[in-house]
C-alpha cells in the first residue's frame, strides 16, 4: 500500500511542537523569525558582515542604523564564528551573526556545526535565556533542508544537555515544506 503524505493547505499554520532536552525546551513553529519576542535570534552571516536581502531586509528595515554600525565596529568574521549585536528596534534584544557555510563547499557538515557551536556559545556567553534560529544555510545559501536539520538539532541538543544559560531554544520555520524535516526529526528526540 503506497501512503499518501498529509497536505498542509495553502495559508494553513503548521502546529508548534515542543520537546524537553536537559533542563531546556526545544520548539518548532511556522512564523517570522525577526518578529519574535526572544533575547536573540540567528542571522546567517556572511563573512563580511554585509546585511544583504532576506532576513537582511528585516534587519535594515526594523533593526535600524545601529545593527549596521556594530556590524562595522566588528568588521568581519571567519567561516563558523558568530559575535552578537543589538536587535535596534525590534522585538528581540539581540541578534546572533553566525557565518555558515554554502552549498557544495568542502566540509559543509562539519562547517555548519562549526556555525552551530559558535551561535550557542555566543548565546550562553551572553547568559540569553531565548534564542531563535531559521532553518540554517537553506535557501540562497544552498544547504538542504535534510542536512540542515540534522546538523541543527544534534548541535541544539548537545548543548542542552550541558551547562547553558539557554531555557529555550526555537527553530522558527516560514513554511510547510520546512516544517515536514523537522517534525520528522523533532519525532525522534
Amino acid at each position: 500500500m503506497v501512503e499518501i503524505p498529509e497536505v498542509t493547505p495553502v495559508g494553513m499554520r503548521c502546529p508548534p511542537i515542543e520537546k524537553k532536552a536537559g533542563k531546556s525546551k526545544i520548539r518548532l513553529q511556522q512564523g517570522d523569525l525577526t518578529a519574535l519576542p526572544v533575547d536573540a535570534w540567528v542571522f546567517y552571516a556572511r563573512e563580511d558582515l554585509d546585511i544583504g536581502s532576506g532576513y537582511g531586509t528585516a534587519i535594515t528595515m526594523r533593526g535600524g542604523v545601529v545593527v549596521r554600525q556594530a556590524l562595522e565596529e566588528i568588521g568581519g568574521l571567519k567561516m563558523g564564528e558568530a559575535a552578537v549585536t543589538t536587535a535596534g528596534e525590534m522585538k528581540a534584544e539581540h541578534i546572533i551573526h553566525a557565518v555558515g557555510p554554502k552549498f557544495q563547499e568542502p566540509d559543509l557538515e562539519k562547517k555548519l556545526g562549526d556555525c552551530m557551536k559558535s551561535a550557542l556559545k555566543v548565546a550562553k556567553d551572553n547568559n540569553l535565556k531565548t534564542v531563535a534560529f531559521p532553518l540554517m544555510g537553506h535557501g540562497f545559501y544552498g544547504v538542504s533542508a535534510a542536512l540542515s536539520t540534522k546538523v541543527m538539532l544534534d548541535n541544539i541538543k548537545e548543548h542542552l544537555t550541558g551547562e547553558t544559560s539557554l531555557e529555550e531554544v526555537i527553530i522558527c520555520v516560514q513554511d510547510f515544506h520546512q516544517y515536514v524535516p523537522f517534525k520528522e526529526q523533532f519525532e525522534k528526540i
